[in-house]
């Protein structure tokens, strides 16, 4: 039973470790870092993602999870208190292992764009695979991330999403014991 996992070791440390690694990758765009070293993920997540949802996820914070997930449910309702939502667009955060359609979840509005969705999507790979080719803020010059586990129209999937700038989703991948961040605001081409 997931419920037998423990979450962080050290609670206060290890969440301050993720949340620096979450927005180190947010600051910049295509760097690969660190999350969930030590930790003992549920079925269905890696590591970084339950670090991810550790670190950010509370009673606040409502969390979207695709029946994939199911076997985390109980272990994420335990250690974060997150309300889980039926519908992608009333979540803060979402969780995927296929990247869903964009329009499904709350992008923000121009008056309150944090009030958009943060998407958490697993994939197979980070630093091997199909390369993408990112410029934009946080970015002196272009950068190039190679991740597997992307759709071959993911670079005109995010072109629609940076298109609402400054209202959009932000992504988060996950794979393993690392994570990379594509905020809204950085333009995606493959590369």
């Amino acid at each position: 039973m997931s419920l037998d996992l423990p979450g962080f070791a050290d609670p206060v440390a290890d969440a301050q470790a993720t949340f620096r690694s979450v927005l180190d990758a947010l600051a910049h765009p295509g760097r690969i870092a660190a999350a969930g070293t030590a930790l003992a993920a549920p079925p269905s997540l890696h590591p970084a993602t339950a670090a991810v949802l550790l670190t950010l996820a509370d009673g606040d914070t409502p969390l979207w999870l695709p029946p994939a997930f199911a076997a985390a449910r109980d272990w994420l309702a335990f250690h974060c208190g997150v309300p889980f939502v039926a519908t992608p667009a009333a979540a803060a955060f979402a969780l995927a292992d296929d990247l869903p359609a964009f329009d499904q979840f709350g992008s923000g509005s121009d008056v309150a764009p944090e009030d958009s969705t943060t998407l958490i999507l697993q994939v197979a790979a980070l630093g091997t695979g199909a390369a993408w080719r990112l410029s934009g803020p946080g970015l002196r010059t272009p950068e190039t991330l190679a991740v597997t586990g992307l759709p071959d129209d993911f670079a005109a999937r995010w072109a629609s999403n940076h298109a609402l700038y400054p209202r959009g989703i932000d992504l988060l991948l996950c794979c393993g014991r690392t994570l990379a961040a594509l905020p809204r605001s950085v333009s995606v081409q493959e590369g």
